[in-house]
């Protein structure tokens, strides 16, 4: 989502404390290639120089705990930085990592004071709410479900929640991995542990939300929706969508004002330029594939009722469609797809934009000597006004002839005169 990275930087002005807290995936032995390239994602993507606060359990020799000196320059790191972001790993980890390096409490200190921009994704999206799903334990190892107890950053904003990012995942096929690989049934059981006032808080894969603390704000930014999920019934705040965070508040709380209309999906000053562009060209589908999927729709809607310039803004707006989402992502997603498809709506267009060109001469010209045959024989016989109707027939139809010496041509009305072969004169 590097669109809504850089829209984040861009409020923090020049030479911005950027910090990648590595604790989520310190424990992997990959953690020094996924530092690094994070690293270069920010630097080459968003635009900004990024440091890394390592874990430092995992940084030390043998594993064995930290020195107090290493812990207290990450501590302090962190609290003063423009910018922290933590992103994929294992919430578990994570939580019980933070809590012994006492940086659970610098973290819930930044969103306390309303200090500079706290970036949580993934697995560290897991963590923020008063309870947290420990996704590695039940999908990977086949722990019974089970909350752990979460930072509760935003239970300091009055919002008691368990967030579940990658809501819509759909990686499993044939079964069930939304809610962060959770699914359905043990969803639902996690639901009954929670206390009557909390709710889930949903967030779709390519989506975000964003607590703005100093207009007390949130805004859902991206492609799917945030849902706030109680004892089964969810409401879905789409993509786009701006609302306070005192009507968050009633949406967790189930509190009749919560449910209020909410604002459908517009492009606000927010939007990516892959939301925009998606917006404009398929009427406001939330994914590429829906957007891949309406634009299809609309094109042979277009093919049907014969309307060439229908088809070329299909085509034209799609293509602004990948772009844009192709600028907006560093893998693929499905782009490559979306490509296939709109290369096979050129084609198609060319084709038809081939028969085009050579309509409606080429289908005239079929007909046009045999006609023009039976105009010179009527002349010749002397039935001169029986071969003017032929003339005024053909002048209804478009059909310009011209008699010279030479024989007689004709031109479409709209189209330049054609080589046609002029047939002799009659007399």
């Amino acid at each position: 989502m590097v669109t809504l990275h850089r829209e984040l930087v861009a409020h923090l002005g020049a030479d911005v404390d950027a910090v990648i807290l590595e604790t989520p995936y310190g424990f992997q032995v990959n953690r020094d290639d996924i530092s690094s390239r994070a690293r270069e994602y920010f630097r080459r993507s968003v635009g900004f120089t990024t440091a890394v606060a390592p874990d430092t359990h995992a940084q030390s020799p043998l594993g064995n705990a930290a020195g107090d000196g290493d812990a207290d320059r990450v501590r302090d790191r962190v609290r003063r930085a423009d910018w922290v972001f933590s992103g994929p790993g294992s919430p578990s980890y994570a939580l019980d990592r933070w809590h012994s390096l006492r940086l659970a409490g610098i973290l819930r200190e930044r969103v306390g004071r309303g200090y500079g921009v706290t970036v949580m994704a993934s697995a560290a999206a897991c963590t923020v709410g008063f309870v947290a799903l420990p996704v590695y334990e039940v999908y990977k190892a086949g722990h019974p479900p089970t909350w752990l107890t979460g930072l509760d950053l935003l239970g300091m904003l009055g919002l008691a929640v368990a967030v579940i990012p990658h809501y819509d995942n759909a990686e499993g096929g044939t079964h069930d991995t939304r809610f962060c690989y959770l699914g359905e049934p043990r969803l639902a059981a996690l639901e009954h542990e929670l206390p009557d006032e909390s709710a889930v808080l949903g967030i779709d894969e390519h989506t975000a939300v964003i607590l703005d603390l100093h207009t007390s704000s949130v805004r859902v930014w991206g492609r799917g929706v945030m849902t706030v999920r109680r004892r089964g019934v969810s409401v879905t705040v789409p993509g786009g969508t701006t609302l306070s965070l005192e009507q968050l508040r009633d949406l967790v709380a189930g509190k009749e004002s919560g449910a209020v209309p909410l604002p459908r999906r517009s492009v606000d000053e927010g939007a990516g330029a892959a939301d925009r562009a998606t917006t404009a060209g398929t009427g406001g589908a939330a994914t590429l594939q829906e957007a891949v999927a309406a634009a299809e729709l609309r094109f042979d809607t277009a093919v049907e009722a014969r309307d060439a310039r229908a088809m070329a803004e299909v085509t034209v707006e799609l293509e602004s469609v990948v772009a844009a989402w192709s600028a907006d992502m560093e893998e693929d997603q499905g782009g490559e797809w979306a490509r296939t498809v709109l290369h096979g709506m050129i084609r198609r267009l060319a084709r038809a934009a081939g028969r085009g060109l050579s309509e409606p001469e080429y289908t005239l010209g079929q007909i046009m000597v045999p006609l023009l045959d039976v105009r010179r024989r009527l002349r010749a016989e002397g039935a001169y006004d029986l071969a003017d109707e032929v003339r005024e027939a053909m002048a209804a139809g478009r059909v310009l002839l011209r008699d010279t010496a030479e024989g007689t041509d004709w031109r479409w009305e709209e189209g330049a005169e054609l080589d046609t072969g002029t047939l002799p004169p009659d007399r």
